[in-house]
């Protein structure tokens, strides 16, 4: 990958992207620069893929630390410096930051040259896993991330040991030439699985994305006053499902990019990293999903764990040995180990097949042996199952939603993904006032799942296919295929102008993505 040659490629994206951008004189003012500030540099590495070098992108501090690890009450005092041989902005993503400090080129700052600095200043809220990625073109797929730890300052005392795993895919591919292929149809059919949601199947092929529409029949837009009853009998209808042309019948794509490998802590599993555990110790594995496009199982193999948040905010614990685990997600899984001295494994493996990678706990002196890079099995799609299940330990206050709204999740032609009909560029921002309770809708007509995420904010899931319930608390939920539908509610308190995207990080860049605005 040179990245001499994507540098046009990834201004003309970035441009794209923003084509809706607010001009520089109405900027936010940059924060003033802090003293006692964290140093993090947006930098150019090289990493072993399968016994071949690969450039790529990083996030480290001066002692080649990558990410960052924080306190709850402490002020987010940081200083990215920009050394990647073109513009970038990082978005930290989870926290709740000023939204003129939310790092998204276009929406709340200007991008940062090759060469120069931005100084961020804000206080941390709520501990949590997060973590920080770049908000422009498509370095995202070119590993510029990292994790973002705040702890919470009550739990230092605890004798547990934590694990901190950021997981990729990982292409030798230019993302240009990927993203060239997608836009002509050129994407791969092949990884095909029975759809998640229950729901009949709508949309179009994926063979060059050929709908004759994008989200919803002639005349039936999504409104702010839409009933949700009316959704989901419509929903269930047979008819608006044959409106929409089911070329797919109920058959989901899953895999737009065909990957190289999945990497863990950019490595892949010929040579894991290895952390030295305990024997009958506890562990917190802090779990990030910073895949571009592919969702992931992860696969505890012989050890059971209790999930105890997702997405950094605490959940009731929920046993198990797999998880589902979305694009941009995170899982905290607490584990209590076995009081052998022995090695255990934790795979991420792909939906929808067998591809794979992970990480090894190990006693000392135990044997790591050779681990597979495929499981035996091919493993499903990722839906909802596992978010039906969650519940908040610290839920929405109960009230009643004073502003709804259905949001339309479409594609078209030449690998288009629109949100209510419209791509980025073209489209109105959401509008939102202070001290509103807001549910919205992602209704999906498309024939892949999409992670919505919403910057500035967090949510509560409060239905899956119009079936309601108090579930988890989040900033990133799946939506499945072919006519799924989820609500979250949240309340309108970080004024601003704020990022709604979906994760996938070409359906972003091909449209699917807009922003919600603050009347105040």
């Amino acid at each position: 990958m040179n990245t001499l040659s994507r540098r046009g490629f990834l201004a003309a994206s970035a441009a794209t992207l923003c084509a809706a951008a607010v001009p520089s004189l109405l900027m936010p003012v940059r924060p003033a620069r802090a003293d006692g500030h964290k140093v993090i540099t947006a930098g150019k590495r090289v990493i072993e893929v399968k016994g071949k070098a690969a450039n790529v992108f990083g996030l480290h501090q001066a002692d080649g630390s990558s990410g960052i690890v924080m306190n709850a009450g402490e002020n987010f005092r940081v200083r990215l410096k920009n050394l990647i041989g073109e513009p970038t902005v990082i978005h930290w993503h989870g926290l709740t930051p000023p939204w003129q400090q939310d790092g998204v080129a276009g929406i709340s700052q200007e991008p940062i040259p090759d060469g120069g600095s931005h100084d961020y200043d804000f206080p941390l809220a709520r501990p949590g896993t997060f973590w920080m990625h770049s908000h422009f073109g498509l370095q995202e797929q070119l590993m510029l991330a990292a994790p973002l730890i705040v702890r919470d300052p009550d739990e230092a005392g605890q004798d547990v040991q934590e694990v901190v795993v950021l997981f990729h895919d990982f292409t030798f591919r230019d993302p240009q030439e990927i993203l060239a292929e997608l836009k002509a149809g050129g994407h791969d059919m092949s990884a095909m699985a029975p759809a998640p949601a229950p729901a009949p199947a709508a949309g179009g092929g994926h063979e060059g994305h050929n709908m004759s529409g994008t989200a919803m029949p002639s005349g039936q837009t999504s409104h702010d006053t839409m009933d949700h009853g009316a959704m989901g009998a419509m929903q269930m209808s047979g008819q608006a499902a044959g409106q929409m042309g089911g070329q797919m019948g109920g058959m989901s794509h899953l895999q737009d990019v065909q990957y190289d490998a999945l990497l863990a802590n950019d490595r892949t599993l010929d040579n894991p990293e290895i952390f030295s555990v305990e024997p009958g110790g506890r562990v917190r594995l802090r779990l990030i999903n910073g895949a571009a496009s592919t969702n992931m199982w992860l696969d505890l193999d012989k050890l059971q764990g209790k999930l105890i948040a997702v997405d950094g905010m605490p959940v009731e614990p929920v046993e198990g040995t797999r998880f589902e685990f979305a694009v941009a997600q995170r899982l905290d899984i607490l584990l209590e180990l076995p009081k052998e001295a022995s090695a255990w494994p934790v795979f991420a493996v792909q939906e929808g097949g067998r591809m794979r990678t992970g990480v090894v706990l190990a006693a000392k002196g135990a044997s790591v042996g050779k681990l597979a890079d495929m499981a035996d099995e091919d493993f499903p799609a990722v839906g909802v199952e596992l978010e039906q299940r969650l519940r908040a330990t610290k839920p929405l206050s109960e009230k009643a939603a004073t502003r709804k709204h259905t949001m339309m999740l479409g594609e078209g032609p030449n690998y288009v993904w629109t949100l209510d009909g419209a791509m980025h560029g073209q489209d109105k921002p959401l509008a939102v006032a202070s001290g509103d309770r807001f549910e919205l809708t992602f209704m999906n007509h498309t024939t892949m799942s999409h992670p919505m995420h919403l910057h500035g904010h967090h949510f509560q899931v409060v239905a899956v296919n119009g079936k309601r319930f108090a579930g988890a608390v989040r900033d990133t939920v799946l939506v499945p295929a072919n006519m799924g539908m989820v609500t979250i509610a949240f309340d309108a308190d970080n004024a601003g102008k704020w990022a709604l995207h979906c994760h996938h990080l070409y359906h972003m860049v091909g449209g699917m993505m807009t922003s919600m605005a603050y009347a105040d």
